[in-house]
């Protein structure tokens, strides 16, 4: 596999090269001038090329299946250079350079690229089928017939366990073992053990249900990661244990920037998360990222990743690092909640408890990694509340997410709220069902009487802790329903010069 690699590499060195000084020598005119003033910039442009290609594996022939694969790996690789180049001369305004060299440097070193592959793919294929022939095909093989053979039937009861727990340690190693096997029986056929990131490996079980299911394949790599999650929730028992393991989009920025020399490293990771963070994030988008990566080695944050077992009816019971890999034990306590419209993009709408006990949907810019919003439970058991009423230690907000919530900025979407009459100017803060359960019988019984509002009691009163919150909407909302716009009027002026003047902040 790595020799591979290596040949890939300096193979495509060679193509890119070579082709660069075809197209400086089919240009009109002397060649050294070329030469000279482009070489820096070839320089980069093969920089370019070379991290492109890495990120899209183009590199892995293993991952080739046929000739299609290989053609439109290569064309999909190399538009999307042509895009990035393209985009860099606009950006830093390099406009003198030749098109002719840039675009035929391209297109040379592309027509040489599925020249090679193609003679490759038929000398591989040709050397596959060569030895499945000399195996010796029956006769009856080659007739239409098929031979019968009788295999005898297992016998479970001398099923070797002990065989299955050695395939599973040099699989995974003995650390990963020793913390698995606290949750597992694996000498037990009631476990069922696979590697696989497909759904019909778990749905086309003949035995319908397990005590436990292992996988030993990475979540990063599942496709429809939702839809097997369904899968395995449908195979198991209220309190039946699924174990699987990931790589945290932190461990992978970890792991990219010490593999690589100091520069090209970032310069990997920034189009790495190009690709596989941004783009899954937009509708425009996120049909080119499954194009280009088909969902495989996917980029997943511990808050995505635990949001989406939440969502399909898993809880967690321990988690571990072991040997870079983040492993997981799930239990199943319920179905599956089988959201119709999970967003990825930047502005997402969330249920909260309006008028009435009525259910609506708040607008905000995210803040959070996709399916967060189903840990709420998880954040609050493991870390509580912090001094403000917020979730402590609080891993589902992203960096981007910290800063616009500094500036009020993922607020601005309520104003549609507003606009809807969902919301008032002042009143308290739209919760989420497992907010408002924090709350007491009474608070819960006054807050649905009336509409919740866009600035809070909280900019008034700055309470530290959740009973302080209480003891503060519990005020303002027995003056509200005494003397509503007087209420009102009062507090969004205390309000408005505590955020200016005071620089109160719900951190």
């Amino acid at each position: 596999m790595q020799k591979s690699f290596t040949i890939g590499f300096i193979g495509d060195v060679l193509v890119v090269t070579a082709s660069y000084v075809v197209c400086v020598w089919l240009k009109p005119g002397l060649s050294s001038p070329y030469y000279n003033s482009y070489g820096l910039s070839f320089l980069c442009f093969l920089l370019v090329w070379l991290v492109v290609s890495f990120s899209l594996d183009k590199y892995s022939f293993a991952l080739i299946k046929n000739w299609n694969t290989m053609i439109r790996k290569i064309l999909i690789n190399n538009m999307l250079i042509f895009f990035v180049v393209t985009s860099m001369m606009y950006v830093f305004q390099s406009f003198n350079y030749s098109r002719f060299i840039v675009l035929g440097t391209v297109g040379v070193a592309t027509l040489a690229e599925l020249f090679i592959g193609s003679v490759y793919y038929l000398v591989v294929n040709t050397k596959i089928k060569y030895e499945h022939d000399s195996l010796g095909n029956l006769p009856e093989e080659k007739t239409g017939f098929i031979k019968k053979v009788n295999v005898p039937q297992p016998d479970f009861q001398q099923y070797n366990f002990q065989l299955r727990e050695e395939y599973l340690i040099n699989e995974i190693g003995n650390e990963a073992y020793d913390f698995i096997k606290n949750y597992a029986a694996i000498d037990s056929l009631n476990t069922l053990i696979v590697d696989t990131p497909n759904t019909f490996n778990i749905d086309a079980q003949i035995q319908h249900q397990f005590e436990c299911i292992l996988n030993i394949r990475r979540v990063n790599d599942f496709r429809y990661i939702n839809k097997y999650f369904e899968s395995v929730n449908s195979r198991l028992p209220r309190g039946g244990i699924y174990i699987d393991h990931l790589e945290t989009k932190n461990m992978r920025k970890k792991r990219i920037l010490h593999k690589y020399p100091v520069g090209f490293n970032y310069l990997y990771y920034a189009l790495d998360f190009l690709v596989k963070r941004v783009f899954p994030k937009f509708t425009l988008t996120k049909s080119i990222y499954f194009i280009l990566t088909h969902g495989e080695n996917r980029v997943l944050s511990k808050a995505e990743a635990f949001g989406r077992l939440y969502s399909c009816g898993f809880e967690i019971l321990d988690e571990k690092v072991v040997d870079k890999s983040f492993y997981f034990i799930a239990i199943k306590v319920k179905e599956p909640l089988f959201p119709k419209n999970p967003s990825y993009g930047p502005l997402v709408a969330l249920e909260r408890i309006g008028k009435g006990g009525k259910i609506f949907k708040v607008f905000k810019m995210r803040t959070m990694h996709p399916f967060a919003e189903y840990l709420q439970d998880y954040i609050y058991k493991r870390a509580g509340l912090q001094e403000g009423g917020k979730f402590k230690d609080d891993f589902r907000v992203t960096t981007l997410g910290k800063i616009m919530r500094t500036f009020w900025l993922d607020e601005l979407p309520m104003l549609i709220n507003l606009l809807k009459g969902d919301l008032k100017i002042f009143g308290v803060r739209p919760l989420s069902k497992q907010y408002f359960r924090l709350y007491t019988m009474e608070l819960q019984r006054l807050r649905i009487l009336s509409k919740p509002g866009l600035i809070p009691p909280f900019y008034v009163d700055y309470p530290k802790t959740l009973d302080d919150i209480i003891t503060s909407e519990l005020t303002y909302l027995k003056a509200y329903y005494k003397h509503p716009l007087l209420t009102d009027w009062r507090y969004f002026w205390k309000a408005i010069y505590n955020i200016v003047f005071r620089k109160y902040r719900s951190k």
